[in-house]
């Protein structure tokens, strides 16, 4: 309870993480200040704050609950049955385009898991938020966590066929400073896109635009209104580059591609849910992803 209540922030919602009342969580932690005989919190009206001794405590204590889950969920499987709720999380767009039917299949496959997804473009904290795993593009901030890399991603420019007959089609990245850019703002900097030159060199582009929006699905949208020129992912612009609806521009000039992992939380004893978890997706992107394809 105690763990609960310091990565929930309150007896309220820890409670309801574990499925009691608030007063009997309030009565857990002085039961266990009693018997520790120190105090691990410091509680007002208004705020819950860990004194000292509690924060050195639930550093501790955290690393070995969750050794302990593990290893009991590892004798509980021993027969090889991989079983139990799997929390994992994925970015909002990758997970609508393309991760959806594989966490189905996965799902039909392992009948005795409980998948609890959440799609959010947040990077959240696996351990303090009690995530089993996550989907990341690009290189995990958190090096502290065991990454396996799944496949690639392209940052590919694209215009609809309406917007190139009524504009000079850009032959150069310096040529879209004269064009309207749908800026995507999840891009760590959304108004500056990046390039790879022929001959290898980079070259930043400041490019602006009167379109943002917070989801490459919808800039791809705007784009294919004709509103302007969008930049995305291929795993999101490659299906409507097959289909005719936008075209990839500037493609000899494509910065380098982004790589999509798989993170975990290391530990001594991984879960069987987490690692077939992790191996079904290695070896679903193992040939390399269908949206960079026919285009």
């Amino acid at each position: 309870m105690f763990v609960a209540v310091m990565e929930a922030g309150s007896f309220a919602r820890a409670a309801e993480r574990l499925r009691t009342s608030a007063g009997q969580a309030s009565k857990l932690i002085s039961r266990l200040e009693g018997e520790l005989g120190v105090r691990l919190l410091n509680r007002t009206t208004r705020a819950l704050a860990a004194t000292e001794a509690g924060q050195a405590y639930f550093e501790r204590v955290r690393v070995l609950l969750a050794d302990f889950d593990a290893l009991e969920e590892a004798v509980r499987n021993v027969s090889g049955t991989p079983k139990g709720r799997l929390r994992m999380t994925a970015p909002v767009s990758f997970g609508a385009a393309q991760l959806a039917p594989v966490l189905v299949e996965f799902a039909r496959q392992f009948p005795q898991i409980e998948l609890d997804v959440s799609f959010s473009d947040r990077v959240v904290s696996l351990v303090d938020e009690g995530f089993d795993a996550a989907i990341r593009i690009g290189s995990p901030a958190d090096s502290s966590l065991i990454a396996r890399r799944l496949c690639e991603a392209r940052i590919v420019v694209c215009a609809s066929e309406a917007y190139l007959r009524d504009h000079e089609r850009p032959r150069r990245p310096t040529d879209l400073s004269s064009h309207n850019c749908i800026i995507d703002t999840n891009f760590r900097e959304p108004g500056i896109w990046a390039f790879r030159e022929p001959d290898g060199s980079d070259t930043l582009i400041e490019v602006a635009g009167r379109l943002r929006f917070s989801n490459a699905e919808v800039a791809l949208t705007a784009a294919e209104a004709g509103l302007g020129i969008a930049r995305a992912p291929s795993f999101i612009a490659g299906p409507r580059f097959r289909d005719g609806r936008l075209v990839p521009l500037l493609r000899e000039s494509e910065a380098d591609p982004l790589t999509i992992y798989a993170l975990y939380p290391p530990g001594r004893h991984l879960a069987i849910k987490v690692r077939v978890f992790v191996d079904f997706l290695v070896a679903h992107y193992r040939s390399g992803p269908d949206w960079d394809k026919g285009w």
